[in-house]
């Protein structure tokens, strides 16, 4: 049985092809429950994210991978056929610890991707559509990517603008959990902004925009982590001052927060320090509002200049990453072929014991019809040597009848070692 990988992703197929055989966990908890009833592919786990779906499966037909996936989504298998990627066995072990760990992702070393493979496999655990085998590689991954994003700086430089935000204010303010952080417009990019800020555990958030209703959903979507409170875009200014940081992106013609505006509010947070980023074109505040003390004004040039740099040093630390990924698939490779090997020990151990048994029941027969005990010694002795040394006998002629000798060098290389082991004396 092999570990397969089979799918599509965000460099190999088109959005359009994406949607096609896309999957809702509902739909797919379905589909896999179908397929422990009816399929002869009941091994396998089904990653689906915008970017990507993939199968990974223990199975002897990787076809009928291919053949699954275009069947319930019904494509064309000769379409999806030339945009279908496939790794086995180590080559997916490797392609499943990239992706685990943000390598293969579209936003180099993000972590959400972690999450959703997660996922994948309790949906697929919920359905029964994983074996202790299949459970086993997928637990090392997330060992892998826990350890590349522990090791190594993959992950933790901010690249996204909202990311980026919340970085700043870390690096700003000392305690975050004391902050109040106003958003000003809930559109996706603040959005994103206050989700970042929630996750981080800040005090409290206000958020500023023209249309309620969509305040409210944006409150209503980060609540569970902090206090929201919505204020009427025109009462911004008088709010200003309570907020340690402020993110700002309208969408409007002309400057939403003047000059005049942060210098009331600082003067009635008598003079503490403000963040404010600007993520408008153009630009919603005053750009005078640098000249302010105890102002620290961020524009979007100035968040993507540091975004650039961060996706360098990113892509620096991924070829770290990709060398910690070829050595964590070599060791579980190897430690695969050791627990094979440990039950055909077992085996040979206990055919061993087997002939020292049937040969201990000879001498002890021979001794009770009145043979001479050395004799019988010597001959139990030589007749328990002769058959346990026959297997090792066998495959060193059958090596050296073998076309290439590399395999006789390593067993005379590998058998010289042992013997030359066993001669020294014990401690």
């Amino acid at each position: 049985m092999s570990f397969f990988a089979l799918g599509v992703n965000h460099q190999t197929a088109s959005v359009e092809l994406r949607e096609q055989i896309a999957f809702n966990a509902e739909r797919l908890a379905a589909l896999l429950l179908d397929q422990t009833a009816h399929s002869s592919l009941q091994d396998l786990v089904v990653v689906s994210t915008c970017n990507r779906t993939e199968v990974y499966a223990m199975t002897e037909d990787a076809e009928s991978i291919l053949q699954w996936l275009a069947q319930v989504n019904g494509v064309d298998v000769k379409q999806l056929i030339h945009h279908v990627y496939r790794y086995q066995d180590a080559q997916a072990v490797s392609h499943l610890m990239r992706v685990a760990s943000g390598l293969d992702s579209l936003m180099l070393g993000e972590p959400q991707i972690l999450g959703q493979v997660k996922s994948a496999l309790a949906l697929s655990k919920q359905a029964g559509t994983v074996s202790p085998e299949l459970n086993s590689i997928f637990e090392y991954a997330f060992y892998a990517a826990k350890r590349i994003r522990s090791e190594t700086s993959v992950g933790s430089h901010a690249v996204s603008m909202g990311y980026s935000v919340a970085q700043l204010a870390a690096q700003v303010f000392s305690h975050p959990e004391k902050l109040t952080v106003m958003v000003v417009a809930a559109g996706e990019m603040n959005t994103l902004v206050a989700k970042h800020f929630a996750e981080m555990g800040v005090g409290k958030m206000l958020i500023c925009n023209r249309s309620r209703e969509r305040a409210e959903l944006l409150a209503h979507e980060i609540s569970h982590q902090v206090e929201a409170e919505i204020i009427a875009f025109s009462e911004l200014a008088q709010h200003l001052h309570r907020a340690d940081v402020v993110s700002s992106c309208t969408g409007s013609l002309h400057a939403v927060i003047g000059y005049a505006d942060v210098k009331a509010a600082l003067k009635k947070r008598r003079y503490q320090q403000m963040l404010m980023v600007d993520l408008a074109v153009p630009r919603d505040i005053d750009p005078k509002v640098e000249s302010l003390d105890n102002v620290y004004l961020y524009g979007v040039d100035d968040l993507q200049t540091v975004i650039d740099d961060n996706l360098a040093q990113r892509r620096q630390a991924a070829v770290e990453a990709e060398i910690m990924v070829n050595q964590l698939v070599t060791q579980l490779i190897t430690q695969q072929k050791v627990k094979e090997a440990s039950g055909i020990i077992h085996n040979y151990r206990q055919h061993s014991d087997e002939i020292r048994q049937h040969e201990l029941q000879h001498a002890l027969e021979a001794l009770q019809h009145g043979h001479a005990p050395e004799q019988v010694l010597q001959e139990f002795a030589h007749r328990l040597t002769q058959k346990l040394l026959h297997p090792t006998s066998i495959l060193l002629r059958e090596a050296a009848k073998a076309e290439h000798p590399d395999y006789f060098e390593w067993l005379q290389q590998h058998l010289q070692y042992v013997f030359e082991h066993e001669r020294k004396p014990k401690q």
